[in-house]
């Protein structure tokens, strides 16, 4: 762990994820349990409250959809694993659904503060929904924070790891309002020559505004890994 991370608990993107070991509704995991899996790794501010209620029944009827992109999911938030199971129970009476993955017990809230998940702005005790998208070699991708107040929307999260995983194997960006099966846009030529090139191109195809700005189709190995649209939820 960086000294920064140790002084104020501040993960970024683009480094790796730091490691942890903790008691959950399904046992004892690790963040190395996750190895070759991306995760969603997301925090709420209380069990039995009404916005957290709604996200774990959403996070529950999303969980198929993650787990077809090799994505799983990890709840957390500091209270005990008694009261996730009793909370689980509460879920299942009500509703008939069962929450398919753990929620991490972070009675001292040692791995909050560790991920910055406790803003003492808002709470020195409850984490703020905190959403880390964590690939599979462990490195964290996005961030998403959110007030207590506020649901997250899921098929937004669903969307992020969709696009995240076709710009990796389509070596592309993704621009905006992109759904799976769209164009992504093409990496900018790096010389003149092949700016010109990039100019024919898309005279010819009609799919771009500039050289710095042109769409293409995704080959379909990647298009496979990002079937499943959000809206389909």
């Amino acid at each position: 762990m960086d000294y920064e991370l140790m002084m104020n608990g501040t993960v970024k993107i683009g480094q790796h994820a730091p490691d942890f070991s903790a008691e959950t509704t399904y046992g004892p995991v690790c963040l190395d349990d996750y190895k070759g899996r991306w995760l969603v790794f997301f925090s709420h501010p209380g069990d039995f409250t009404p916005v957290c209620t709604t996200e774990m029944i959403a996070f529950a009827q999303a969980n198929s959809y993650f787990e077809k992109l090799n994505t799983k999911l990890l709840g957390l938030s500091i209270d005990s694993n008694p009261s996730h199971l009793e909370w689980m129970c509460d879920i299942y009476n009500m509703t008939g659904i069962v929450l398919p993955f753990p929620i991490v017990a972070d009675r001292n809230g040692s791995i909050a503060r560790k991920y910055g998940m406790i803003s003492n702005d808002v709470s020195t005790t409850e984490t703020v929904r905190n959403v880390f998208i964590i690939d599979d070699k462990g490195i964290v991708r996005v961030i998403l924070v959110y007030p207590l107040n506020i649901g997250r929307f899921i098929p937004e999260i669903l969307r992020i790891v969709q696009a995240l995983q076709m710009a990796d194997c389509s070596n592309s960006s993704i621009p905006a309002n992109w759904l799976p099966n769209q164009p992504v846009i093409m990496p900018a030529p790096p010389t003149y020559p092949l700016l010109q090139e990039r100019l024919n191109y898309i005279n010819k195809n009609r799919n771009g505004m500039s050289w710095y700005l042109a769409f293409q189709e995704p080959e379909k190995h990647c298009l496979d890994k990002s079937c499943n649209e959000p809206n389909e939820l």
